[in-house]
């Protein structure tokens, strides 16, 4: 049997085993009559092994995603590739030029798969990329962030209702994984229904540069590319290397704020919390009033309102649960503590100039 790749089709470009391309899949011109396309670049390995894609910029303000993908183009060399990478670092381009999560009609796209060749623009931009992009792969990786004033702590979800994707979550080799139904409309859900095993990446927030996020879902793509046999990676010869255990959250909820009002904040994005214990207060503007924000539950801050100024019901902390609690909260300080210098072994592989290749 041979172990040749065979050639690609995407957009209309025949891309041969063995090949970089950089090419642009054509959407709807503005009503200006300006062009727009979808920038995707293909590593097409000259071995036959998985197709995986690794796409940003869903949502369009969601700005990590599309610094993770150029991150890992520049710092891997993908010699003797197995298989192929598709990357798309914006999917959603009228969001991304525009600052904004939705389509020019307001619509999510993440909420319109998998689309129609005649139906909106939200839909027709699904379809291009489920059948230039999705349809072709075995394997695929989202990038996410949390909203606009909301940052998420470096996370994995995926329903663990299907089989086999627990393993793949956890090849990431991020701690936190969250167990989520896909929603209607979903790119999860559409790769569901396509047996395509789709994880999601979350970190950080909308339009704000996160490099703990930025580093970690790097360090998480190349992982999983080792853990599919497409990559393998140098051993560095550190012996004393931080070994990431991903484990799944036993449980997870939103507090809300009990009343409107300035929240003041006790606990840091991935502090590690009790029940009942106090999360924060919540004021009003003339210093009359103080009721404070109390934890349903013991485990780790995950997601957390960066904006002060809430209404009765807003959530403001994303609190997870975990069995191991105690070998969660060392993993998430060790990720907390990444910045201008890489912790020892978790990151080693990612730049720590991000204007210089590997």
């Amino acid at each position: 049997m041979s172990t040749k790749n065979a050639d690609i089709n995407i957009g209309g470009i025949t891309i041969r085993p063995g090949t970089h391309v950089d090419l642009e899949l054509p959407a709807a011109s503005l009503y200006t009559q300006t062009p727009l396309e979808i920038p995707v670049h293909v590593i097409h390995g000259k071995k036959k092994g998985p197709c995986l894609f690794v796409i940003a910029g869903i949502h369009g303000d969601e700005i990590n995603g599309v610094e993770i993908i150029r991150r890992l183009l520049r710092s891997s060399k993908f010699r003797g590739l197995k298989g192929t990478l598709i990357a798309v670092p914006i999917v959603n381009v009228y969001g991304f030029v525009s600052l904004s999560r939705y389509l020019p009609d307001r619509r999510d796209l993440n909420r319109s798969f998998p689309g129609s060749e005649r139906g909106s623009l939200a839909s027709r931009l699904a379809n291009v990329l489920i059948t230039e992009i999705i349809s072709k792969c075995t394997h695929g990786i989202d990038l996410h962030t949390g909203s606009i004033h909301r940052n998420n702590l470096p996370q994995i979800r995926v329903n663990l209702d299907i089989p086999g994707i627990e393993d793949y979550a956890k090849s990431f080799k991020i701690p936190v994984i969250i167990n989520s139904n896909s929603r209607d409309g979903s790119l999860r859900e559409a790769c569901n229904e396509m047996d395509i095993p789709l994880i999601v990446y979350e970190g950080g927030e909308a339009l704000r540069f996160d490099e703990v996020a930025i580093r970690a879902g790097v360090k998480g793509i190349r992982n999983v590319m080792k853990e599919l046999g497409m990559i393998r990676t140098k051993p560095t010869g550190t012996t004393n290397r931080k070994v990431i255990e991903p484990m799944v959250a036993r449980s997870n909820k939103w507090v809300r704020a009990p009343e409107s009002g300035i929240v003041h904040s006790f606990k840091r994005l991935g502090a590690h919390v009790e029940k009942e214990e106090s999360l924060g207060v919540i004021v009003d503007p003339f210093g009359h009033d103080e009721v404070e924000i109390i934890s349903p539950l013991t485990g780790i801050i995950i997601g957390k309102n960066n904006l002060p100024l809430v209404n009765e019901g807003d959530a403001v902390f994303h609190i997870a649960g975990f069995e191991k609690l105690e070998i969660m909260t060392s993993q998430v300080d060790t990720i907390q503590k990444m910045g201008p210098v890489i912790s020892e072994g978790l990151f080693d592989s990612v730049n720590h100039d991000v204007n210089t290749s590997e």
